[in-house]
């Protein structure tokens, strides 16, 4: 990559540390430096625009420039800036926007722990999951079953849960304890002959057969997003959340859903566990619940979870964890005024409105020669490109999603490839003409991946 010396892409390379990147690689490619965002655009350095079809991380519901979310951050952070919730202390933000969590979970349910990011969300959990057991004299039910290709965050126990292999690779995880049960995803999945309510059945036995094999008196969760987001977009199969919860019902497993992307109106419902009709013990929420304007994430947490932990906090004299920054009373504000505006705006019902058309024009390209599938439900998307038949060699797996990439950002909608699958996931906010419009570029960009392999389209 060309660039003066000083630049801030040269200063990027030279200082900054990044996430989710292959640092050799990011040496010599450098960064896209975004300058600028409105609506369901962003703008680089250069002031080349983008449609973000991906949300930023699948999390801008209302997008780049609310103004009643700056107000809203600048009104409290003038009041009250910052404070803790340790030692019985607390303030108006923190206490209203639990009372409108609990007023609007999908199930009943009795308290909301607050925390930074979804990983220390369901990281926390783990904990919390731990400590409930030993306070109803079950040490031995400490085990926590995860899915592959699920996704739950990246500190120690979070990404132990989470089931994708660059997440545990010379990392030392998954920790001992965390399971991994099959992956729902019928296109991939599914054995010959096998009907998308028989592969369910399946994916419900396996979670049997492994809750059997460790011993039911030791397993004690089981966490799984509503749809499967950094896995691939994996939607369950028909009838797949009614078997698994019997199955967790049987063996008295607790459930946890994890709607860090599903959460506030992703699916076309508030929540995604509405739209599969889970029942959770245990619900977190990061992303959209500030559209992350601010850095924050809670879980909620039922009766029979709360009721255990509760009294043994009575038993030891006090609950030992929380976090300095947890239910801060900016991000609580944002959080509150980020709800207000999905409600007043209907932007669950635009969601789904729009959705249907994201799943209609998806589906339209499932055709394409390079399409193996099209999947998604409501606001979240994705196309799983596979190779023509006899280029699995210098097209291995990767390859096409990350080219497919290069020309989408290239043609103005930014996406992200989870290997071969490339996610879609606009925000709430958007129109029928650009929904139009992230489709056009998207029909484009595989023409030209097309045309750049010598693929007849």
């Amino acid at each position: 990559m060309n660039m003066r010396p000083n630049s801030d892409e040269a200063r990027d390379i030279a200082y900054h540390f990044h996430g989710y990147t292959n640092a050799d690689a990011h040496a010599e490619v450098g960064p896209l430096i975004l300058e600028s965002g409105e609506g369901i655009y962003v703008t680089d350095q250069s002031g080349k625009r983008y449609i973000e079809g991906m949300s930023g991380l699948w999390s801008v519901a209302v997008g780049f420039n609310e103004k009643r979310l700056m107000d809203a951050a600048h009104k409290q952070m003038q009041k009250l800036p910052f404070y803790h919730n340790f030692s019985h202390r607390s303030h108006g933000p923190a206490i209203d926007l639990a009372e409108k969590l609990i007023e609007i979970a999908p199930v009943p349910m009795s308290k909301v722990f607050y925390t930074n990011s979804g990983s220390e969300a369901n990281d926390t959990i783990v904990k919390m999951v731990w400590y409930r057991s030993n306070a109803l004299g079950k040490p031995e039910k400490k085990k926590i079953i995860s899915r592959l290709r699920g996704y739950h965050g990246v500190t120690v126990a979070a990404a132990s849960m989470t089931g994708l292999p660059y997440n545990h690779k010379s990392f030392d995880l998954p920790i001992q304890g965390v399971l991994h049960t099959t992956c729902p995803h019928y296109w991939r999945e599914g054995q010959s002959g096998e009907t998308e309510e028989d592969f369910a059945s399946r994916c419900a036995q396996d979670l049997d057969d492994m809750i059997r094999a460790e011993g039911p008196e030791t397993v004690a969760a089981f966490i799984a997003e509503p749809v499967m987001g950094a896995g691939g977009v994996v939607v369950p199969p028909a009838t797949y959340w009614e078997k698994i919860q019997a199955v967790l019902a049987k063996y008295d497993v607790l459930l946890i859903a994890d709607e860090v992307i599903c959460g506030f109106g992703r699916t076309g419902n508030m929540f995604g566990s509405t739209t599969f009709g889970i029942k959770p013990d245990i619900l977190t929420m990061s992303k959209q619940i500030t559209s992350s304007y601010f850095p924050f994430s809670a879980f909620m947490i039922n009766d029979r979870v709360y009721d255990p932990i509760a009294q043994e906090t009575g038993r030891i004299g006090v609950l030992g964890h929380g976090y300095t920054g947890g239910g801060h009373p900016v991000g609580a504000t944002v959080a509150l005024e980020n709800i207000k505006i999905i409600e007043e705006r209907d932007l669950v019902a635009n969601a789904a409105a729009r959705g249907a058309e994201l799943q209609s024009g998806l589906a339209d390209m499932a055709s394409h020669p390079l399409v193996g599938e099209a999947r998604g439900v409501g606001l979240i998307g994705a196309l799983e490109l596979v190779a023509p038949e006899g280029r699995e060699d210098d097209l291995p797996a990767g390859k096409l999603g990350m080219n497919m990439n290069v020309i989408m950002q290239r043609n103005g909608l930014i996406s992200r490839n989870m290997q071969d699958a490339m996610a879609f996931c606009p925000p709430l906010i958007t129109s029928a003409d650009q929904m139009r419009e992230i489709l056009d570029i998207t029909q484009q960009s595989l023409h030209e991946l097309a045309s750049d392999l010598n693929v007849s389209a």
